[in-house]
C-alpha cells in the first residue's frame, strides 16, 4: 500500500534535502555524517518494501483465517499496515528516505531535476527495481509463512472505473502529504503521518489504497485477501502515476513560495 516516504524539495526552485526519515545534522564543529553508499540505500528500499508487502499480505491471510467478517478482515489488515509502515519509515528513513514506492521516488527525482537536493537519476534507477523485487519477495515470504503456494497469480479483479478513481485519489493524497510535510519542514512527523494516511485511505477509498506501483506488482503474486489480478495491474499503475502528477500539482499550488511585504 502502499505504502510509504520522500525528500524535501521545492517544485519551483532548488531546496535542501528532507526525506521521510531525514539524516540528522551534526552539531556545530562536529564531523558531518557521510551519506550511505548507493548499495546500502538500494538494500534499504528492497528490504523495506519486502517487509511492507509481507505485512500487508501476511496480515490479510491471518485475518481471513481468524474471521469470515470482511469488515473485521479489512480492519485487521489496515491496522497491521499502519503500525508496520510507521516502524519501517522510522527505521529505514535515515538510510534511503524510506520511499518503498516508485511513485514517490519518481516524484522526488522530478522535483530535484533542476539541481536541487533529492534522488539522482542513478539512485532512481537503483531504487525502483529494488522496490519491485522487494515487493515480489515480500509477497512470496508471506505466502511461505502461512503455508500458501509461494507464487499463485491472484484472481481478484480490480479493474472497475471507481476503483481506478480511488487509486488516483489515494496516490495524489500520499504525494501531497509527503511533499507538503517537506515544504513545511515537518518531516519529523512522517512515520506517524504517512502511516496514518494509508490506514485512513484503506477505508475512504474504493480501492483500499494501494497507492504504490511496486506493491501493486507484488500483490499480483498472491491469490489471497490482499491480491490483485495481473490483468488489473497495468490500470492500477497507470492511474497511480496520474495521481502522483496530481499530487505534485497540488503541492505547487498549495505550498507556493510566499512573497515578502515589499515584493
Amino acid at each position: 500500500m502502499t505504502a510509504t516516504e520522500a525528500t524535501e524539495h521545492d517544485l519551483a526552485e532548488p531546496a535542501p534535502k528532507a526525506s521521510a526519515g531525514a539524516v540528522p545534522q551534526p552539531a556545530p564543529g562536529a564531523t558531518a555524517p557521510q551519506a550511505p553508499p548507493l548499495i546500502a540505500k538500494a538494500a534499504a528500499e528492497l528490504v523495506g518494501t519486502a517487509a511492507l508487502v509481507a505485512v500487508v499480505v501476511g496480515s490479510g491471510i491471518q485475518a481471513t483465517e481468524l474471521t469470515k467478517d470482511v469488515g473485521l478482515q479489512l480492519l485487521a489488515n489496515s491496522t497491521a499496515t499502519v503500525f508496520g509502515l510507521g516502524v519501517l519509515i522510522a527505521l529505514f528513513g535515515p538510510v534511503s528516505g524510506a520511499h518503498f514506492n516508485p511513485a514517490v521516488t519518481l516524484a522526488e527525482w522530478w522535483t530535484a531535476r533542476r539541481g536541487g537536493a533529492g534522488v539522482t537519476l542513478r539512485e532512481t534507477a537503483a531504487y525502483v527495481p529494488a522496490q519491485i523485487v522487494g515487493a515480489i519477495a515480500g509477497a512470496v515470504l508471506a505466502d511461505a509463512m502461512f503455508g500458501e503456494p509461494l507464487v499463485k497469480w491472484s484472481t481478484h479483479e480490480r479493474s472497475a472505473g471507481h476503483l481506478l478513481l480511488g487509486e488516483v485519489v489515494a496516490t495524489a493524497g500520499l504525494i501531497l502529504l509527503i511533499f507538503g510535510l517537506a515544504r513545511t519542514d515537518r518531516l519529523r512527523f512522517a512515520p506517524v503521518a504517512v502511516a496514518s494516511y494509508i490506514g485512513a485511505a484503506y477505508w475512504f477509498t474504493s480501492s483500499t489504497s494501494f497507492a504504490n506501483p511496486a506493491v501493486t506488482i507484488g500483490r499480483a503474486f498472491t491469490d489471497t485477501f490482499a491480491g490483485i489480478a495481473p490483468a488489473s495491474v497495468p490500470g492500477f499503475i497507470g492511474v497511480q502515476l496520474v495521481g502522483a502528477v496530481v499530487g505534485l500539482a497540488l503541492v505547487a499550488l498549495i505550498f507556493m513560495p510566499g512573497r515578502s511585504e515589499g515584493g
